[in-house]
C-alpha cells in the first residue's frame, strides 16, 4: 500500500487470512481505491454470476455505531451485515475499522468468516503499517462488505493441485500441507499448537517481559519467571482451555493449519497476547484477555498498542509520567517482590484498558493522531530523554515506527524498507551484521513470493519453493516471475529510509542479546568477541556501527 496524498511514502504490505477467497467471487483480480468518499462510508460489491459488479457507497454515523452493540470494529462489521446480508446469495466477507483508525496511525483492519448467514467470532486482521487508518482518514472507508457468485473452478480443483505436490514431494498436497503446518495446529513434540503455545513452550531465558527489561535480568531470573508465570499458568491456562479441548479454527478457509486458536469469543495469538500480556506485565489469561479484547474492539494494530501501553507502564513506575498525565488511575506493577500472577495481571491489564481509553479520548497529554514515536519524542523535548529511552521501536523517515516482532534477536530491529512483518531473519543464532543484512533481504524476496501469490506464510515451508514452478506450470513464466519479485523487492527497498536507533533500550537490547549468545548459548565466534568488546567500550557507537552493517548487507543482498 502505499499513500495517494503523500506519493513519496514507503510501500507497506500486510495480509489477512480467509478474505481473499470470497473476493475471488466477485471475479476481479484486483481493488484499487482512489479519492475519498465526502462521508465516512460502506463501500458495497457484490456480483452475480452473468452480471456487473454491483458498486454503492453508504453514509454512515461512525461514531453512532462505534459507540453501540458490542463497540467499535465489531460492531461495525454487526451494522454492515445487517443491511446488506439479504443482498448476498453466498456468504458474503466484511472488512471494518474501529475509532482508533480516527484518532491514531495504527488501526487496523478487522474481518471475520460469515458461517450460515452469521458473524462469527474468529478474527482476522490486516493489522500491522496502519491499514484501517489509511482506508478511514484518506479514504473515508469504515466498512467494505463484498461477495459473489463468480466462481473460478480451475484453482479449486483438487486433482490438479495433488498432482504438482505428486510431482514435486512424491505425495498429497494434504500430506505435505499437514507436514508443514504442525506448528499452528499441534505439535505433539511439545502437547501444544498454534504461535502461542509453541513460542511460549521453548522461549525459555529469551522470553521479554516488562517493557524489555527482562534482557537486564540473568538468565536463571528470566528462566525462573518463564517457569512460574508462563509454562505453569498463562500457558497452562492456553493448553487446558484451548488445545485440550481442540478449541481451533481456521480463518475461513478450509486450510489444515486451523491456526486460530479460541477461548469462547477470544483468539489467542502470540505476538498481541505478548505485548498485552507478559511485555505488559500481564501473565494470567483472564487479564489478557480483558486488555487485547479491549484493544481488538477499538480497532488497533494489536502489537503495536501493546507496545506502547508497556512503554507508557514503565515511565508511569519510573515517576517520569504521572496517572493524571495519562488522564487513568491507579498504577502498574512491575515489581517481581510483590507480584500476583493473578491480581497483578489484572491490575496491570484495567491500567491498560484506561490507557486505551485515554488514547481514544486523548485524555491527559495522550495524544497519538501523528504517531507514538513522534509523540514519544515530543515527550522526551519536554521532560527528558529518558522518557523516550525506554520505548523499543524501529523508526522509519521523519514519523514511521513500528514496535519489533516480539523475538528477542536482533533481526527484530533491522533496518529493512518494510518492519514489523517477517520481512528480515528472526532465527535465535548469531549472525554478523553483515550477513544479517544479506539474510534479512533473502526473507524479504522469500516473502514476497507468498505475498504476491496471496499464500498464507504458515504454508511458507512448501510455498516458496514450489510458486515458481506452480507459475511455470499453468503460465510457461517461471524466471519472469523469479525476476519480478527480485526486481519488486529492489524497488521497494529503494524507499528505504530507515533511521538509525532512536532509544537506549534499542541499543540494550542488541547488546544483551550479544552477551546472552556468549554467556549462555555458549557462542565462540571471532567475530562475536569483537562486537561485545566494541559495545563494552561506547555502546552507542557500536551500535551505530552494527547498524549500518545491517543496512550495507541489505543494500548489497537487493541492488538491480
Amino acid at each position: 500500500m502505499r499513500s495517494t496524498r503523500y506519493p513519496d511514502e514507503p510501500f507497506y504490505i500486510s495480509s489477512m487470512g480467509g478474505a481473499g477467497l470470497v473476493f475471488d467471487n466477485l471475479g476481479i483480480n484486483m481493488l484499487s481505491i482512489v479519492g475519498k468518499a465526502s462521508s465516512p462510508s460502506i463501500l458495497y460489491l457484490n456480483r452475480n454470476q452473468g452480471e456487473e459488479v454491483e458498486l454503492e457507497l453508504v453514509p454512515v454515523n461512525t461514531h453512532r455505531v462505534w459507540n453501540e452493540g458490542r463497540g467499535g470494529v465489531y460492531n461495525m462489521m454487526d451494522h454492515t451485515h445487517t443491511l446488506f446480508k439479504n443482498r448476498y446469495s453466498n456468504n458474503p466477507r466484511i472488512l471494518a475499522v474501529g475509532p482508533a483508525a480516527a484518532i491514531s496511525d495504527i488501526g487496523a483492519i478487522c474481518s471475520v468468516p460469515i458461517k450460515k448467514g452469521k458473524l462469527t467470532r474468529v478474527n482476522t486482521w490486516a493489522g500491522r503499517g496502519g491499514f484501517g487508518t489509511k482506508l478511514f482518514q484518506e479514504h473515508g472507508i469504515v466498512a467494505i462488505i463484498y461477495g459473489g457468485t463468480i466462481i473460478d473452478d480451475d484453482f479449486r480443483d483438487r486433482k490438479v493441485a495433488n498432482q504438482w505436490f505428486e510431482d514435486k514431494y512424491h505425495k498429497k498436497m494434504a500430506a505435505v500441507d499437514l507436514e508443514a503446518t504442525a506448528k499452528y495446529r499441534f505439535e505433539s513434540k511439545f502437547k501444544t499448537g498454534g504461535t502461542f503455545g509453541v513460542n511460549y513452550t521453548t522461549l525459555g531465558g529469551k522470553m521479554l517481559a516488562f517493557n524489555y527489561k527482562s534482557i537486564y535480568m540473568t538468565e536463571d531470573e528470566r528462566l525462573k519467571i518463564h517457569k512460574e508465570f508462563i509454562i505453569n499458568h498463562y500457558l497452562k491456562q492456553f493448553n487446558q482451555e484451548t488445545i485440550e479441548t481442540k478449541n481451533q479454527k481456521n480463518c475461513g478457509e478450509p486450510c489444515v493449519a486451523v491456526c486460530k486458536k479460541m477461548n469462547g469469543e477470544f483468539k489467542k495469538d502470540y505476538e498481541p497476547y505478548q505485548t498485552m500480556g507478559p511485555l505488559s506485565a500481564i501473565f494470567d489469561q483472564r487479564a489478557a484477555e480483558k486488555l487485547n479484547h479491549h484493544a481488538d474492539m477499538y480497532g488497533f494494530d494489536g502489537i503495536s498498542v501493546g507496545g506502547v501501553i508497556a512503554w507508557l507502564m514503565e515511565n508511569l513506575i519510573q515517576g517520569l509520567l504521572t496517572p493524571d498525565d495519562l488522564g487513568i488511575k491507579g498504577m502498574p506493577i512491575f515489581d517481581l517482590k510483590n507480584f500476583d500472577v493473578v491480581e497483578t495481571s489484572m491490575n496491570n491489564a484495567k491500567v491498560g484498558i484506561q490507557i486505551l481509553d485515554s488514547i481514544i479520548h486523548k485524555r491527559g497529554i495522550l495524544d497519538l493522531s501523528e504517531g507514538a514515536r513522534k509523540f514519544a519524542r515530543h515527550l522526551a523535548r519536554n521532560r527528558g530523554k529518558a522518557v523516550l529511552d525506554s520505548f523499543v521501536y524501529t523508526a522509519f523517515a521523519g514519523k514511521g515506527w513500528m514496535v519489533p516482532n516480539q523475538y528477542w534477536t536482533p533481526g527484530a530491529l533491522s533496518p529493512m524498507a518494510i518492519m514489523g512483518k517477517y520481512y528480515m531473519y528472526y532465527g535465535n543464532d548469531f549472525v554478523p551484521p553483515r550477513e544479517l543484512g544479506r539474510r534479512d533481504a533473502q526473507r524479504l524476496r522469500g516473502e514476497l513470493i507468498l505475498d504476491n501469490m496471496g499464500i498464507c506464510r504458515f504454508h511458507r515451508k512448501w510455498a516458496e519453493e514450489m510458486m515458481p514452478d506452480l507459475m511455470d506450470s499453468l503460465y510457461g513464466k517461471k524466471e519472469a516471475f523469479i525476476e519480478s519479485i527480485r526486481i519488486t523487492a529492489s524497488k521497494i527497498n529503494s524507499r528505504n529510509s530507515s533511521v538509525f536507533w532512536e532509544s537506549k533500550r534499542n541499543i540494550d537490547y542488541i547488546h544483551t542479546f550479544l552477551k546472552r549468545q556468549q554467556e549462555v548459548e555458549g557462542c565462540d565466534n571471532p567475530e562475536l568477541e569483537k562486537w561485545l568488546k566494541r559495545f563494552e567500550e561506547n555502546s552507542k557507537e557500536a551500535a551505530l556501527s552494527f547498524w549500518y552493517e545491517i543496512h550495507k548487507g541489505i543494500q548489497e543482498e537487493l541492488r538491480e
